[in-house]
Order: C-alpha cells, then structure tokens, then sequence
C-alpha cells in the first residue's frame, strides 16, 4: 500500500477506514482524523497557502506513506516501528477512550514519521527552506480541534468538560505543537548527521515515542479514572464512533 499523489493519499485512507467498519476496529479513529488532516492540506495547496505547493505535496505523500506502510505490516502480520505496534495494539481492546486513540497515532506519526519524512524529502537540499510551510501545518491543525473536539462530546458527552481538545495536554500530558516542533528538531538532527547513522538514530528515537505511547495508555491512577469516567459514557459503538470522526 504506497501513495504517489496527495488525492491517492486520501484514497487509501477511505479503503483503510472501509476495511475497519468491516471489522468494526479502532483503528478507522486515527485513520478518520488523518483522513480530514489530509484534506485541509490539500486544500491548502489549492488555495496557494504554501511558499512550495508541490514540494509539500512531496512531504505529505512521503509523510502519509509511513502510514500506510506502518498500517500493512500490522495488519499483515509484519511488525511496524515500536511507536506504531503502542498504537495498534491498544486499538485491540477497550482500555482506552476514543481521545487516547487518536493521541496515539498522533504521536506515532508526528514524534517519528514528520521528521523522518522531512529529513528524506530534504536530502541533498536545504532544510531549512522547508521551515515556513512546515510551520503552517499547526495553523491547519489547529482551525481542525474545533471540529475534532465537537465529534469526541457526540462520541462521550463528558469530553464538553475538557472544553476544548487542546486541554488533552492536561489530561495526558500531550501536547500536538510540542511534538511538531520535536518532529522538526528531528528533522535537523537527521540531516545533521551521515546516513549510516540515521538508522540508529531512528531506532532510538522510535523507542523513545513508544515510551510516550505507554504513558498515554496509562497516565497514572487518578488520571486514568477521570478517563474511566469519560470512557462509561462513550458511545461503545465502533462504527458509530467512526461515523462522527469521518468528517
């Protein structure tokens, strides 16, 4: 499963989120958000929001392509990166509320795939010329939290007492803006250093994220019964819960 365009992008995910109503499995939830990410930067492109339309078309085909490509070995039996097993795995049982499964990919895909896709996309050329566009991914997220958080309160009337999806950082000490900005810095860091290096810098830095991912799924005892609380009225429906997000 590999992407070649930005709208190829977007059709993947569509065939993802249908196999996952099939099966009714969680893991349509991050698909869904990434899905409607995914078009907010496409039409960001059509609407000559970047410096380099195409160029961040190019970072958004490679950015998405780590999914997909995460997403095939799991579900093929393979083993993704140790960021993305956290995630998969937890989208196996009714640990976690819907909130938590998309932080969950969120971190897998942003702590460790944004940098690494703009490391390669970058190679032999100037980083730093990325800067500005790479920046004005956070506006695009964040004009979507609204949207986003409108969706958690029909899936589980208690989120409308977080008031706003930005607070999840307060809940499980995640924060989105924190981890683009790590994912620039990894960014750096890759192209920093020779490329027989990479891969253990990688490695490392995937086992760091998964560390993360383990704290959102379990973020301490009193944390976790605000979130037991929030999870005794979530909608138990999975394909109604995926309806909501698909947007």
């Amino acid at each position: 499963m590999k992407a070649n365009s930005i709208i190829e992008v977007i059709q993947q995910l569509d065939s993802i989120i249908a196999d996952c109503r099939k099966s009714s499995s969680r893991l349509g939830y991050f698909a869904c958000l990434y899905r409607n990410m995914t078009i907010a930067v496409q039409s960001g492109i059509e609407n000559n929001l970047f410096e380099d339309g195409p160029r961040m078309e190019k970072l958004d085909v490679c950015f998405a392509n780590r999914y997909l490509a995460a997403y095939t070995a799991y579900t093929s039996g393979q083993k993704p990166t140790a960021a993305w097993q956290k995630a998969f795995d937890a989208a196996a049982s009714n640990q976690c509320i819907v909130l938590q499964h998309l932080l969950l990919g969120i971190n897998a895909h942003i702590n460790l795939d944004l940098g690494i896709a703009a490391a390669e996309i970058s190679k032999g050329g100037d980083l730093q010329a990325l800067a500005n566009d790479f920046n004005k991914i956070n506006d695009i997220i964040s004009n979507l939290t609204g949207e986003v958080q409108n969706d958690l309160e029909s899936i589980s009337w208690p989120m409308k007492f977080l008031n706003n999806i930005r607070q999840e950082k307060a809940v499980i000490n995640f924060s989105i803006t924190i981890a683009r900005k790590a994912a620039w810095t990894n960014a750096l860091a890759l192209s920093a250093i020779p490329l027989n290096q990479q891969e253990n810098y990688i490695v490392t830095l995937d086992t760091q994220i998964a560390a993360i991912a383990q704290k959102i799924i379990s973020p301490g005892f009193f944390v976790s019964l605000l979130l037991r609380s929030i999870r005794l009225f979530e909608n138990a429906n999975i394909n109604k819960n995926i309806d909501f997000l698909y947007n």
